[in-house]
């Protein structure tokens, strides 16, 4: 949660994106209400609300995985800093999108290769072949996905046959090795054990200061411990947002204080 310091001015605070009178459609239906959210740099923004409220939907606005189905359409934008680009802008490719913005979801998803080799895969996408960089680049993303020194020895070991916790470091290392400038985690910790769940818990407050973070949670307790700010939604609304502690212990909506206190939700 925020510190007890004196909070900066909000103004002051560089974006890394804003979601602009974003509405979105699965078909016919209508998922998300005129959006307007800033997700600031180096940060971490959770995403709070009952089952169906649109979080896990507006997060994946932001890489485009809505594209993958037919029949689903954005309006609004969502704008990209400090190049100011509008990732949902017809003429911007989905895969550059997904290069940029890396995904972590709910359950951990490695690749039926080696550990090594799920860590390279977005590199050798993205060209790279020499042997040398790919070893340097695997090391540095497990070291940031505090995995290495559990792995090190056994790179060439199927990834299956790691821990649920340390399948979901492994995608976190996948996605790191990129090098995006955003990380979008869906539910993260929700199919892990408490222990895996605290670890995942530091390995973000470790990666907020390298990267922007976008967390959708069902835990109100963890988006208290990992986020500096905190959006409540609920049928496809913002209901609210600002700096987590003010959020969870001064909030301005009444809906966000029943939510929050278990009265409604």
């Amino acid at each position: 949660m925020a510190s007890k310091a004196p909070k900066p001015d909000l103004a002051t605070l560089p974006k890394k994106a804003e979601a602009r009178m974003l509405n979105f459609f699965y078909g016919a239906k209508q998922a998300l209400r005129n959006i307007t959210l800033p997700v600031y740099d180096r940060r971490v923004t959770a995403l709070i609300g009952p089952s169906g409220c649109g979080k896990s939907t507006f997060l994946r606005c932001f890489n485009r995985m809505h594209d993958l189905y037919p029949g689903n359409r954005y309006q609004g934008e969502i704008r990209f800093f400090p190049d100011d680009l509008n990732l949902l802008g017809g003429d911007v490719d989905p895969i550059e999108v997904r290069m940029r913005l890396a995904m972590v979801f709910q359950k951990p998803n490695p690749f039926p290769k080696s550990i090594f080799e799920n860590v390279a895969y977005g590199l050798r996408v993205r060209g790279v072949k020499q042997r040398s960089v790919l070893l340097d680049k695997v090391e540095e993303a497990l070291k940031g996905a505090a995995l290495w020194n559990e792995v090190k020895d056994r790179l060439d070991d199927q990834a299956n046959n790691l821990s649920g916790g340390q399948q979901q470091r492994l995608c976190i290392a996948r996605a790191l090795a990129a090098e995006p400038e955003m990380l979008l985690f869906d539910e993260p910790t929700s199919a892990l054990d408490p222990i895996a769940t605290a670890s995942i818990e530091e390995l973000i407050h470790q990666l907020k200061d390298k990267v922007t973070i976008l967390i959708v949670t069902h835990n109100m307790q963890q988006a208290a411990r990992v986020s500096d700010f905190t959006a409540y939604m609920y049928l496809g609304d913002l209901i609210e947002f600002g700096w987590t502690d003010d959020l969870f212990f001064r909030p301005k909506n009444k809906q966000t204080e029943d939510y929050i206190t278990g009265r409604f939700g």
